[in-house]
């Protein structure tokens, strides 16, 4: 099947008791035995598994060219059960634009349990290379990157890492399984937050794990029922609800934002703009060969005046919301240094790329002249 009856169809066959086109909410909690220790239909207890959940997994995982997907209740549950692979002693190797919440938890690793993690620039891979130590368990990248809109090269730096004997993360929301299939590019995990792109309404919270390893699968499936980082029934029919259109909803998302970064751009007032659309990106070309169908609807740009001015912009329009998250149908604007990335210091966060005069869209579904315009009187503001 191709993308789009994928996502319609795959892990959302109707139901085989009553026909429902539609998955139903199993809100059940537990299972009826037909003896001891004899399961119906396989279903147990509802942290174990849950037949909507199960639809989820399987529609992520079809739609990863993956064999095996997991929901988690939150970006962050799926990426703590990610790091749970590691052990006290062990490494993370990391690019250092990497999202605050994951700078977070890394940083709760190494005071905890004694993980340490190191952070570089991957585009340059000979950097990369001198980074791994003997101890190095994961590599972990995002491509494109929150929220700097780094590219990175996918199946170079796969080679690289089985080449050091660790395994290969990549944090694929951004892009979403429409543009971008890690794993066809040598990954060993890929992770989503099922709230951004993938639910794409700003109405869940969730995360996904997905690989085609079965050892990786059974290790993250009992961290999973083990920590109980499940998502409810219905966030898991929402998520399902979501990922019917996504394929509708990225094609509009990437064109609108192609508009928008062409605008900011031109822009007397903007100092820069990354969106990995654009000629002017630095790793455009990579991008065209990586990714499929478009770019993403996000972009970062630099607004000359420094921090009052980028805090004026994003504080001046009426139609792009001032808010955190990203990947929903409405379009938001925001501060990354006092938002997504506060918990860095500002040394932190300047050597991560990461400028006071940074501000992140998130180009929503809206008619795309509304919204240059919005831009457009926001800017007569700064």
């Amino acid at each position: 099947m191709r993308f789009g009856t994928k996502a319609i169809r795959a892990g959302q066959e109707p139901d085989p008791t009553t026909g429902a086109v539609v998955l139903p909410i199993y809100m059940a909690s537990t299972y009826v035995q037909s003896q001891v220790g004899e399961l119906k239909a396989g279903w147990e207890y509802a942290r174990s598994g849950n037949p909507t959940r199960a639809g989820l997994e399987r529609s992520i995982a079809a739609l990863e060219d993956a064999q095996y997907g997991l929901a988690f209740a939150s970006g962050m549950a799926a990426e703590t059960a990610v790091s749970s692979l590691v052990r006290t002693g062990e490494h993370i190797l990391a690019t250092k634009d990497i999202y605050g919440g994951t700078f977070r938890l890394f940083r709760h690793l190494r005071e905890k349990y004694g993980i340490e993690s190191t952070y570089t620039d991957f585009t340059d891979l000979s950097r990369v290379e001198e980074a791994f130590t003997p101890n190095t368990r994961l590599v972990w990248i995002e491509t494109p990157s929150n929220p700097t809109l780094v590219v990175l090269d996918i199946a170079a730096i796969a080679e690289l890492a089985h080449r050091h004997n660790a395994l290969l993360v990549v944090d694929n929301t951004f892009a979403s399984p429409y543009l971008q299939n890690p794993l066809q590019l040598g990954a060993d995990i890929v992770l989503h937050s099922t709230t951004k792109y993938i639910g794409g309404h700003s109405d869940l919270i969730g995360g996904a794990v997905v690989t085609n390893d079965a050892e990786l699968y059974e290790k993250l499936y009992r961290y999973q029922n083990d920590f109980g980082s499940v998502p409810s029934p219905f966030d898991c029919w929402l998520t399902l609800r979501g990922i019917r259109t996504l394929h509708v909803r990225m094609e509009a998302h990437c064109r609108n934002a192609m508009a928008v970064a062409q605008f900011l751009e031109s822009h007397p007032k903007i100092e820069w703009v990354r969106y990995p659309g654009l000629p002017s990106h630095p790793q455009h070309e990579l991008a065209r060969k990586q990714m499929r169908h478009g770019f993403s609807g996000m972009i970062a740009v630099g607004v000359k005046g420094g921090a009052k001015a980028a805090q004026r912009f994003c504080e001046g329009t009426k139609i792009f919301n001032l808010a955190e998250s990203l990947g929903g149908a409405e379009s938001l604007i925001g501060y990354p240094p006092k938002m997504s990335h506060a918990s860095m210091s500002a040394e932190e966060r300047a050597w991560c790329g990461i400028p006071d005069n940074m501000v992140r869209l998130s180009v929503g579904l809206e008619d795309v002249n509304d919204l240059v315009e919005d831009l457009q009187q926001a800017l007569e503001s700064v």
